[in-house]
């Protein structure tokens, strides 16, 4: 199930953003369930039970498919990024760092071939997780508290009217993390409740005034 998930948002990408480049020849539907079963295949059992995966994943093009893909090979690697994450929670996995994927040349590839190497990097925090703005970038969380709020030096700055200047913080806590509210006037919300201080799971909302923020525990 969790790779047919995964299928189906590449399918989506390719038919929206990436239409036009992937008319013919390798797409990326290809280059994810590569990806997907690097996945599967290289798993381990984890300390504290569970299935760990590879987060540092390296895709290798032929010199034409790379060239092909120029003009979207950041956007395209933020993509099958996010939907290796999406593939991990579909399946339970855990990751122990950040998930990066870089898309490489390799002149030994004849054109339609590809090459996945994926490996288990350890991140340099106790704990993995990340704030994903309503624009799509992502802020990743360590072991230092996170300010939300209109203040420009926040570490997670918004616009909304309707938050404080320092309205909301998210801080480590055991082997993951808590949102807590810092006295703000309208309040802070997690999946549409309000909250005090609440302790984040994989794909909790945060709500600010109007603007959400996702928490992502992979």
């Amino acid at each position: 199930m969790g790779l047919q998930g995964f299928e189906r948002r590449l399918e989506r990408l390719v038919e929206g953003t990436f239409a036009k480049a992937f008319r013919t020849g390798l797409e990326p539907v290809e280059i994810g369930r590569k990806i997907a079963r690097a996945l599967d295949t290289a798993r381990v059992l984890g300390v504290k039970g569970g299935w760990v995966v590879p987060n540092d994943i390296v895709v290798y093009l032929s010199p034409p498919d790379l060239e092909r893909f120029h003009s979207y090979t950041d956007m395209l690697a933020r993509e099958l990024a996010d939907a290796a994450r999406e593939h991990a929670r579909d399946e339970r996995y855990q990751f122990l760092g950040p998930v990066t994927v870089a898309i490489l040349e390799d002149d030994d590839l004849k054109t339609g071939q590809l090459q996945v190497i994926a490996e288990i990097v350890e991140g340099k925090f106790l704990r993995v997780g990340a704030v994903v703005l309503p624009d799509g970038r992502r802020v990743p969380l360590g072991d230092e508290p996170v300010v939300v709020g209109r203040l420009p030096d926040c570490a997670i700055p918004i616009g909304d009217p309707q938050a404080s200047r320092r309205h909301a913080e998210i801080r480590p806590h055991g082997d993951g993390f808590v949102v807590a509210d810092q006295g703000s006037m309208n309040g802070t919300m997690v999946n549409g409740r309000p909250i005090g201080e609440h302790r984040l799971e994989d794909g909790d909302v945060i709500g600010i005034g109007s603007t959400s923020l996702r928490f992502e525990a992979s």
